[in-house]
């Protein structure tokens, strides 16, 4: 019997349905060819090469600058089609001298942030995407099947947690730091810039975990008022730089910190549970003065849900870094969530400033 009008859009508009759904679901298991694609530009140093052309080369321009075997040139156009598909660079059809036409690839804003000697990410990028970060989560399965909190993710990859390979492997240490120093470079370019008033009328901070003091420096030469200094374990402060405004104090913050008019946590919370944090946040506490004198806590880490929350890839961009951070068994915080640590840790009261893309300022007093 022959199918109704009705009968067969139907069937059409089911079809349709599922060939949807198939794509999506294609989308996310290939998800990581993105990744892997963006970690091969970096490897390969295609930024730089498009750079060194006035930021647009054709794809013989770029091979001049790259480390390839010329066999591999067709492969190179196939990466560059998913990189400019996906954004990360720009691409159009251009006049080649001998006639003809040939693809010209472009910086993009995103892609401009790869290359230059300020406010590059790509050390932050390279790190995010080693092998020693990316391996945790091919076992996740057998990881949710162990009691929390460990080990973690990364230590059951790695044989070590990311803190002890950070002091026993060199060459990985060397990669962290250069990856935080990247990401406070960038970062705190924006916070000085467009939330400088959270430093007024402080005239003293502590960075706890401040790492090797890139944030600090950041404060101390846009507030030369504000007496800075960071808190780091003693192997970290044997490792930082010398002839600056910025005091390096060998101390655990979760025995105390240092008294100060402000205490400063960049991306620290977020590498441990609600029980630590509080911990940590009572000794900020019990460094600073009262609210009515001045003092709070200042922490620089993402509020899942703040900010545009109408966009998705920054809703996205927040859940995935969330699910990302569980490799060191950390966890990224919604309003709630962060109210609640605060608020048992003995605060007053709290402030969100979402202004830094994926990220806020959150005041807490006390």
């Amino acid at each position: 019997m022959a199918l109704s009008k009705e009968q067969h859009s139907s069937s059409a508009d089911q079809q349709a349905v599922r060939l949807d759904a198939q794509v999506q679901l294609w989308h996310h298991t290939f998800g990581y060819v993105k990744s892997m694609a963006l970690k091969t530009a970096l490897d390969l140093h295609i930024p730089d090469a498009i750079h060194q052309h006035g930021g647009s080369a054709t794809l013989p321009q770029i091979v001049t600058e790259v480390t390839l075997h010329p066999s591999k040139i067709p492969c190179l156009r196939r990466l560059m089609r998913v990189l400019t598909v996906t954004g990360v660079f720009s691409v159009q059809h251009h006049s080649a001298d001998g006639g003809g036409d040939e693809l010209l690839y472009g910086l993009t804003p995103a892609s401009r942030l790869l290359v230059g000697s300020a406010l590059n990410v790509s050390p932050f990028l390279t790190l995010m995407l080693d092998t020693l970060f990316v391996s945790p989560f091919l076992g996740l399965r057998e990881w949710f099947q162990h009691e929390m909190p460990n080990p973690s993710p990364f230590k059951m990859a790695n044989g070590r947690d990311l803190w002890d390979l950070n002091d026993h492997d060199a060459s990985f240490g060397k990669l962290f730091d250069r990856g935080m120093v990247a990401d406070s470079d960038f970062i705190m370019d924006i916070v000085v810039r467009e939330c400088g008033n959270v430093f007024q009328g402080i005239s003293s901070l502590v960075d706890v975990a401040g790492g090797l003091g890139g944030a600090t420096q950041a404060i101390a030469k846009a507030f030369p008022h504000v007496e800075c200094s960071v808190l780091e374990l003693s192997r970290v402060v044997a490792r930082a730089p010398t002839g600056t405004d910025v005091k390096y104090i060998a101390g655990d913050m979760f025995e105390s910190i240092p008294s100060a008019n402000a205490v400063f946590l960049k991306w620290v919370m977020h590498d441990w549970g609600d029980a630590d944090c509080v911990k940590i946040l009572k000794n900020c506490k019990k460094a600073i003065p009262s609210k009515e004198r001045g003092g709070k806590v200042i922490i620089l880490d993402i509020m899942v849900g703040a900010g545009s929350s109408s966009d998705q890839k920054h809703v996205e961009t927040q859940v995935l870094f969330d699910l990302f951070i569980m490799f060191v068994n950390g966890a990224e915080r919604d309003e709630q969530e962060w109210k609640n640590i605060i608020f048992e840790a003995g605060f007053s009261d709290y402030k969100i400033i979402p202004v830094l893309g994926v990220r806020s300022i959150i005041e807490a007093y006390p």
